[in-house]
Order: C-alpha cells, then structure tokens, then sequence
C-alpha cells in the first residue's frame, strides 16, 4: 500500500478525473443536436478523438492518460498496473465524467439537451449484436494504445496522442450506428447517472471490459509476448515497491504509464 502514501499517485488519480472529465465534456457536447437538420455523426467522432489525443498528450506523462475504464482495466489484465492503482483510476474516471456530463447538462438550454448524448441500442440491433460490437471496437482501441505506446518499439513514427485519438475517432464512427458509440463505459455511465436511466447500461460495461482484457492478451501474449515471469506479473498487481529510491519510485519507467510524452 505504499502508493496510498505517494503524493505522485493521488496526482496521477487527479488527472484520471481531469482527464475523464473534459473527455465528456467535449465528446458529450458536440454528440448534442444544436441544429434541426441532420446530425453528422463525423462532427461527434472527431470530437471524441481529438479531445482523447489532447488530454493523452496533456496527462499522459502524470498518470498514463487512460480516461477509460476499459483501458486501465486492459493495463491490469495485462499485469502492468496494480490492482490498487486500477481500483482508483477507475472510481476517478467515472467521477470524472459525471462531473464533466453534469457542467455540460447545466450549461445547456433545456431545449437542446435532449438525453445528453446517451448511449442507446440502435433499432433492429439486439444484445448480442451490441456487446459484439463493443468488445471488437475496444479490443481494436487497446491493441493501438499498446502498440504505439510500447517502449520495446523501435523506429517509432509520429505522436502517440494522435494515433489513440483517431482510433477512438474510428471507433465512434463504427459504433454510433449499432450501439451510440461507447468505448468507454465512463462515458456511457455519466448521462445514465443524471437521467436514472439504466437499460441495457451492462452492455456498455461487459463489451469494452471483454474487449479491453482481449486486446491486453492479444498483444502481450501473441503479437507481442512481454518476457515476464508469473512472480514478476504478482509482484506488478500487489503493488509490491519498485527498488529504485525514493525520488525515483514514481517517475516516467513506471510500466503503468503509456508515455505518450516520450514518442
């Protein structure tokens, strides 16, 4: 539990909840109907992907730029965060974008609110074909965040940030027409929690977290194997403290940052 008393991991749960927070703010603002005529799902995904590319760029190098539970949970599947640290990354997300849903649901006038953008089955598309639809589009999410973010990579090209941000921006495109585009079961949670509305909401949980655990085993066990052996992995998901000093134990060689920074 030594995390618990660093100053360095409240910082990095902080920005997990700023991160999330504006993630929803701006994602969830531009999914709203400002206008009468169509809406141009192109507008929604890009927003949601630039925003994701922004806040990685901006809080990567403090926390890892997760803002998405599915994603810190690939990260401790994948035994490269601690189970403690994935706990309060989580609660912080999911803080985060209620707080984000709730500023925009004030700042809107009550005639373009709507349902704030909440994440809805499309019609003719069951449970089965939503939850399939959710674990492939996170599963794809994953596998770019751990690729492009792998410091084994030589001859990295070109930003992270931007990479994730258009995966995410691909991801809402797909998805927007089976099941609203979820991805991010913090996003999906937010303006279900402001209108108490909860129908089929575990899709948007078991399909992301399926979906991010599979990505995590794709790429660390066959596309490309982290040699670690079965203590080392225990050792990352109980938290046990790094050898290096005091100054040192949570810097940037931490495994759970995505080091966005760095590429």
């Amino acid at each position: 539990m030594w995390e618990f008393r660093s100053m360095n991991f409240w910082r990095a749960v902080f920005a997990e909840f700023f991160g999330t927070m504006f993630f929803v703010f701006f994602g969830m603002g531009a999914a709203l109907r400002w206008t009468t005529g169509p809406h141009h799902v192109l507008h929604a995904a890009l927003c949601f992907g630039l925003a994701a590319a922004t806040l990685i760029q901006s809080i990567g190098h403090i926390s890892g730029g997760h803002i998405n539970p599915a994603v810190t949970f690939a990260y401790l599947v994948g035994s490269q965060m601690s189970l403690f640290r994935a706990i309060f990354y989580m609660f912080a997300q999911c803080l985060g974008a209620v707080a984000g849903a709730a500023v925009l649901y004030g700042c809107t006038p009550n005639n373009m609110r709507g349902n704030m953008a909440m994440n809805m089955l499309q019609p003719g598309i069951s449970l089965g074909m939503a939850t399939t639809v959710e674990v492939f589009l996170t599963m794809q999410l994953v596998v770019c965040i751990f690729s492009v973010t792998d410091e084994r990579r030589n001859g990295r090209m070109g930003s992270a940030a931007l990479s994730i941000g258009f995966s995410v921006t691909i991801g809402h495109l797909m998805g927007m027409y089976y099941t609203g585009a979820g991805m991010n079961p913090a996003r999906s949670f937010a303006p279900a929690v402001l209108f108490r509305n909860f129908i089929n909401h575990w899709v948007y949980w078991v399909g992301p977290m399926i979906g991010g655990a599979m990505g995590a085993l794709l790429y660390d066990f066959m596309l490309f194997p982290r040699m670690r052996g079965l203590s080392e992995r225990l050792a990352t998901l109980k938290g046990s403290r790094p050898p290096e000093a005091e100054t040192q134990q949570d810097t940037r060689g931490e495994p759970i940052e995505l080091k966005t920074q760095a590429l």
